[in-house]
């Protein structure tokens, strides 16, 4: 199959993943940049912080149509990771592949578990904490800087547990922090940016961005813990053959 093909087929998955889920896409995208474009790992995660903010900002419109996101309280939360993501990304590049995709793997490993663990949330019932928002906010662009990721996979919990957010809220307003947190990543890839095959991530980024109209109109036909399932049983596979690759 061709890079093109092997491109748009990834892309819309991602983006799919992204709109109905508020989060998660984005990392898939590292590992399919990695094993099925023939991305390095740290381009792999360049280009994924490009895809992970077109495509963000996609959702988030369709979202924000909706009443769906928080804008003071996301705004709020994604300013505690501007400094993070952005020293995070100035690190990625000295960090060695191996090591970053050990990472990685473990990330989305933990990221799975959560996801198959977790019940029905309690929304709307826990008070905001100030420095416990501040503190997962950090974290979250910590995460997206050295990873490449919008983070949403955490996102969407933390706005639920720390802020108190209704779920479907935390979903559309983890869309603004990970566009955030990723725009702040790129400001220190700058030169990187330029270097990146573009008739690969163009398209890729195309898929995404129409694969996340369809998430958004496919969450509403499809239970939220049903779609969490399946995509959580899926990065499980993805992080334990990429943790198999580092290590070996």
């Amino acid at each position: 199959m061709s890079a093109l093909l092997l491109a748009l087929a990834a892309g819309a998955v991602i983006g799919l993943a992204l709109g109905a889920l508020g989060g998660g896409g984005s990392v898939l995208a590292v590992p399919a940049l990695i094993y099925l474009l023939g991305f390095s790992p740290v381009g792999a995660t360049t280009a994924s912080l490009v895809i992970v903010t077109l495509t963000s900002v996609t959702a988030l419109v369709a979202h924000a149509r909706d009443g769906n996101v928080r804008w003071r309280t996301g705004l709020l939360f994604a300013a505690a990771g501007i400094g993070p993501a952005m020293l995070g990304g100035a690190l990625s590049a000295s960090i060695p592949a191996a090591v970053l995709t050990a990472a990685f793997a473990l990330v989305a490993g933990a990221a799975a578990l959560r996801m198959l663990r977790s019940g029905p949330a309690a929304e709307g019932t826990v008070p905001p904490r100030p420095v416990r928002a501040a503190a997962a906010g950090a974290g979250l662009g910590a995460v997206t800087g050295v990873l490449g990721v919008g983070g949403g996979f955490l996102a969407v919990p933390a706005l639920v547990s720390v802020l108190g957010m209704r779920m479907r809220n935390a979903v559309g307003t983890s869309l603004l922090v990970i566009t955030v947190n990723s725009l702040a990543a790129l400001a220190t890839r700058a030169g990187t940016v330029e270097g990146l095959d573009w008739a690969v991530v163009g398209p890729f980024v195309g898929a995404a961005i129409l694969g996340a109209w369809d998430g958004k109109r496919l969450a509403a036909k499809v239970s939220g813990p049903t779609l969490q399932r399946i995509f959580a049983l899926v990065l499980l596979a993805v992080a334990a053959f990429m943790l198999i690759d580092a290590v070996v």
